[in-house]
């Protein structure tokens, strides 16, 4: 697919990362890791871990990102503060899709809690795989984007 895509995760989404990023490497998609490791059960802040990643998507060092904690809630929340960022959780394949659709999301929230891991690694390829639509629905994105500098 030929892209770089950041991933982090807080102590809640350390086991659900680690096969991300196994999925991640067998699709040949390069990976930027940002924490945290696999065998670290120190609990963390999750907004620390979604503004680094966040901060380089929105820079463009990433092309997209992939952020998990127990539910994706907290992460989801977190990266939406940081200008430029469409953070999206999804739990099916329709909200997979049409967060890459209609919102051209640059940042997939999964929650490992609320997930079984076959299902978040088919969540994470649909939206890898779909594309975003442009049309109105970039007009829609304009207006979001408006709201960041309010």
């Amino acid at each position: 697919m030929g892209m770089k895509i950041g991933i982090a995760s807080d102590h809640g989404g350390r086991e659900l990362k680690h096969l991300v990023v196994e999925f991640l490497d067998s699709q040949n998609i390069e990976v930027q890791d940002y924490g945290v490791a696999r065998d670290d059960a120190t609990s963390v802040d999750y907004p620390d871990y979604a503004e680094k990643l966040a901060k380089d998507v929105a820079a463009g060092k990433c092309e997209r990102g992939i952020l998990i904690c127990g539910t994706g809630i907290g992460m989801s929340i977190a990266a939406n503060k940081v200008a430029g960022i469409r953070a999206t959780l999804v739990w099916d394949d329709f909200t997979a899709k049409m967060s890459r659709l209609h919102n051209n999301s640059n940042v997939l929230c999964l929650g490992e809690r609320v997930l079984n891991h076959h299902r978040a690694l088919d969540l994470v390829q649909i939206w890898l795989e779909a594309s975003f639509e442009g049309s109105r629905h970039q007009r829609r994105l304009d207006k979001i984007s408006a709201l960041e500098t309010q």
